[in-house]
């Protein structure tokens, strides 16, 4: 083997044995967070430096809560609004990603992922909010991780707790206090509806509080409440 063929071989080794220890990384993590409660999240880092770039002395807002102190209608309306087979499907929506994929491509571009609940708690603890197909990979291995080693209500309890909810809002319990002043536990339908309608976009909708089309999605929501199956 020439003297290029063996460093080039060397070079290799060491990029695979660098994403073994990142991937190793990754699993401690999870399989730690399966037992302790998450304090941040890769996107609450990402949004906190980028509120303090504005404001030195920023703060989030975010406070953890059980499962059990998270009203049931905010947990339909998520179900039904982001991931109607979640308690089935084993981390991944096959027909979603395939009709994304169908979007991405008629576009060309990045547009859509198709993602479950599992798909967006990956993405929300490790990585960050870019839209690539190298992003989906690291994605799809975390979700993979969460959904072999956590239960759905221990995905569901999590993801509730760290999602982004506004400028600077994390969380059901400081979305329910930023939007409408109360717990968690005390959302009825119709703002449990419009909570979930505001997740695809939440900095928007916080700003835009009676756009349109957010009350057309919540209407819709509202509709699918009653299917919508949680663990």
């Amino acid at each position: 083997m020439s003297f290029l063929g063996r460093w080039l071989k060397r070079l290799l080794l060491a990029v695979l044995g660098l994403l073994l220890l990142w991937q190793l990384w990754l699993f401690c993590w999870v399989l730690f967070w399966g037992w302790f409660n998450p304090g941040t999240t890769r996107f609450m880092e990402i949004r906190l430096a980028e509120l303090r770039q504005k404001t030195p002395a920023a703060q989030l807002k975010q406070q953890w809560v059980p499962y059990g102190r998270i009203s049931v209608h905010l947990k339909r309306a998520l179900v039904a609004a982001e991931d109607a087979n979640f308690v089935d499907h084993e981390g991944f929506d096959w027909d979603g990603i395939q009709k994304a994929m169908a979007k991405n491509q008629k576009k060309g571009r990045f547009v859509a992922g198709g993602s479950t609940i599992s798909q967006q708690l990956a993405k929300n603890l490790f990585l960050t909010p870019s839209k690539s197909y190298l992003r989906k990979a690291e994605e799809a291995v975390i979700t993979l991780m969460l959904e072999n080693l956590w239960s759905k209500e221990r995905i569901f309890e999590v993801y509730l707790n760290v999602i982004e909810w506004g400028n600077g809002v994390f969380g059901a319990e400081a979305a329910a206090r930023h939007y409408y002043n109360i717990s968690a536990a005390q959302l009825g339908p119709e703002q449990a509806a419009r909570l979930a309608g505001m997740v695809p976009n939440p900095r928007y909708y916080d700003r835009n509080r009676n756009a349109p089309g957010l009350g057309r999605k919540t209407a819709i929501i509202l509709g699918r409440l009653g299917a919508a199956e949680i663990p």
